[in-house]
């Protein structure tokens, strides 16, 4: 099967499969989507949902933590993993968010990426969901489920695995695209023990045609 065959068939199956593939963070706006996704960072959704209401409660903008110092954030963002870096993180997003960007989330990647906390997936999240640039962003189940499938090959990084998803997604899909592979990859090919019983994928899917020749 040629690539763009691959591509449709992978892109009908989510289309039908999850329609409305969304983030799994809570947030109300892009500051707050922008902190959700920092806290993120080796942590689980559900997690961070739960840490989240009482430290927009406390600092519903910007300027509020920026007012604030890493120890009063940590009170709030103890229970997610790496809580200390993370507390340090908020607050100088906030401080230059505040300080550079007048409060405002930029929808440039590189202008993201200076802000502390914030490297290229981060960005792209924030990009793609918030200004639906066409930026794809690659997490651990992204890179997984996209080297499985055949959507990507010989990737050794996820800029490789970028550079190819963006390639072969059409531009208007990719917002929704990132979605799908993540909640795919979430709760369908898991890492250790993928449910291939349950996948609509199976037909085309590189992986599980190779696990079956052994």
């Amino acid at each position: 099967m040629k690539k763009q065959e691959l591509y449709k068939y992978v892109i009908d199956y989510f289309q039908k499969a999850l329609p409305d593939a969304q983030s799994e963070l809570e947030y109300g706006n892009a500051y707050e989507l922008l902190v959700a996704v920092i806290l993120s960072a080796q942590c689980t959704d559900k997690r961070v949902n739960k840490i989240t209401p009482s430290l927009f409660e406390k600092y519903s903008t910007p300027e509020l933590m920026a007012k604030a110092d890493s120890d009063e954030i940590l009170t709030f963002v103890h229970s997610c993993s790496y809580p200390n870096s993370k507390a340090v993180h908020l607050l100088g997003m906030a401080k230059m968010l505040t300080e550079d960007f007048n409060g405002v989330v930029p929808d440039d990647v590189d202008e993201l990426q200076k802000l502390p906390g914030v490297g290229r997936k981060t960005a792209n999240v924030i990009a793609s969901i918030v200004y639906n640039k066409p930026v794809f962003a690659v997490d651990t189940h992204v890179f997984r489920v996209a080297e499985r499938i055949g959507l990507s090959t010989r990737a050794k990084t996820p800029l490789d695995t970028e550079k190819q998803l963006t390639k072969y997604f059409p531009e208007e899909l990719i917002p929704r695209a990132h979605h799908w592979l993540i909640l795919h990859g979430r709760y369908t090919c898991l890492a250790r023990s993928p449910k291939c019983e349950k996948c609509g994928l199976t037909e085309v899917c590189k992986y599980y045609h190779k696990i079956n020749k052994k």
